[in-house]
């Protein structure tokens, strides 16, 4: 059997995203999600994953958006508390990398003690591939044993992750037919999405806002989950299987 993960970015973020991420596993497709501890929506998310343990939980980790979790940091925060947006880091400025390892240990750390056991860890904005962070992902990843999401130039063939990343789901699970042309390259993909319901939170801070609710529909619409059910050569699943 082939193997897809569908994983949801975004879990933690606000009340919309995580009502968004449960639909999308409850009445779809979806089988992953990957938590953000700095969020305001992070404990509902707890909440959540309780009434709802089949879904996969990984860690999100955040360096681009909301506060950090430690307190003491100064190179990777604005003058107001809050992490710097993503332009910041692909610039020329000062940057001490040790915050960036300590603040993303203290993420995993958070999600841990919740008794949470995640499947994988990836970063909010694909910040690991900003400067030399994925060094950095990469170390915290073999520190907890954690799968990764194949998103940079994998030259660890021992390394847990998919055979493939994509990006844009739409253009993947229309049809058998798209389907298994990604299969033709790949034996095990993850499918990124960000499936929500719009509330103000999301509206004041994100770029990326009313296309989650049309992902949300794709992911649980009737024909989507009936391609699926009839696929007898895919096998939905989560980076625990990896």
């Amino acid at each position: 059997m082939k193997k897809l993960i569908i994983n949801a970015d975004d879990f933690g973020y606000s009340a919309g995203v995580n009502y968004g991420i449960i639909e999308a596993h409850k009445e779809g497709i979806l089988t992953s999600t990957t938590m953000m501890a700095n969020m305001p929506g992070f404990e509902q998310a707890l909440n959540l994953h309780e009434q709802y343990p089949d879904l996969g939980i990984g860690i999100h980790l955040a360096l681009t958006t909301g506060k950090p979790v430690l307190s003491n940091l100064k190179t990777i925060i604005d003058v107001d508390g809050n992490f710097r947006n993503q332009a910041y880091y692909k610039g020329s400025f000062i940057i001490d990398e040790q915050e960036i390892y300590d603040e993303w240990k203290a993420q995993i750390e958070k999600i841990l003690a919740t008794g949470i056991k995640p499947t994988h860890v990836d970063t909010h904005h694909h910040a690991n591939l900003f400067g030399d962070f994925n060094a950095i992902y990469l170390k915290l990843a073999d520190e907890y044993h954690l799968p990764v999401r194949n998103n940079f130039t994998n030259t660890d063939s021992n390394r847990r992750t998919t055979d493939g990343f994509i990006y844009t789901m739409e253009n993947v699970i229309q049809s058998s037919e798209t389907l298994e042309k990604v299969f033709e390259e790949y034996n095990s993909v993850e499918l990124m999405c960000h499936p929500a319901f719009i509330d103000k939170f999301l509206l004041n801070h994100s770029s990326y806002t009313y296309p989650r609710t049309e992902e949300l529909e794709l992911l649980t619409h009737p024909r989507i989950k009936t391609l699926f059910s009839n696929h007898k050569t895919i096998e939905l699943t989560t980076f625990e299987s990896i």
